[in-house]
């Protein structure tokens, strides 16, 4: 793990999502701290749930998955993690997460009992992000999710780009250097590619960073 991280680091990656849908061990801390020891670029907190904070990370992404209509994952998480970030004097940054269909169930949408958005419904994919930042939200994020089969798809990265001026994070699906190149060309103001990572390793990575910039 450390070598892929000095390995992103050397390519020109910009930072660093730490968290998981499902947290099966009992290394989180341990792991994360060997992550901050590797690198001088920015770890972020993904969290799924409050069990996944530690002043370990440089802040977090605070995610409400308001493509879900479960509100455990709309509000209730948050109110359980709020008095923890502030206990651990984390930087919380509001992010409206929408989840996109991608060929398959992923992780996120299966324990979050989240239908995604249809992929062919890029209106609807508008719609929730400009919710976001209509609530006060500080980034938007487009997910197909861990291991999608297909990317978030182009057009409706280039629509919301249009619609809304917050940063836009797109990911799921990223595992080539095209796939990456028509997410930013469509306006992603950065791009999450650990699908990459969980099906070829290091493999090209090089290349995906270097195509982009």
């Amino acid at each position: 793990m450390i070598r892929r991280v000095k390995h992103a680091e050397a390519s020109g990656a910009a930072g660093f999502l730490y968290g998981t849908s499902f947290l099966s061990g009992d290394r989180f801390e341990e792991s994360l701290t060997a992550v901050k020891a590797a690198t001088e670029l920015p770890v972020l907190l993904f969290p799924s749930n409050s069990r996944q904070l530690t002043a370990t990370a440089d802040g977090v992404l605070l995610l409400s998955l308001l493509s879900s209509r479960n509100p455990q994952y709309l509000i209730g998480e948050h109110v359980v993690a709020a008095p923890i970030i502030k206990y651990l004097g984390l930087e919380s940054i509001a992010t409206g997460y929408l989840l996109i269909s991608s060929g398959r169930v992923t992780t996120a949408e299966f324990m979050s009992g989240s239908p995604p958005i249809p992929r062919d419904k890029p209106e609807l994919v508008v719609a929730h992000a400009l919710a976001a930042e209509q609530l006060g939200m500080k980034l938007v994020y487009l997910e197909a999710g861990s291991g999608a089969e297909l990317p978030v798809p182009p057009e409706a990265i280039a629509l919301v780009r249009r619609e809304i001026t917050l940063p836009l994070l797109v990911g799921g699906g990223i595992n080539t250097t095209e796939k990456a190149q028509a997410a930013v060309k469509a306006g992603a103001d950065f791009i999450v590619i650990g699908t990459h990572f969980e099906r070829f390793g290091d493999g090209d990575l090089s290349a995906i960073l270097h195509s982009l910039q």
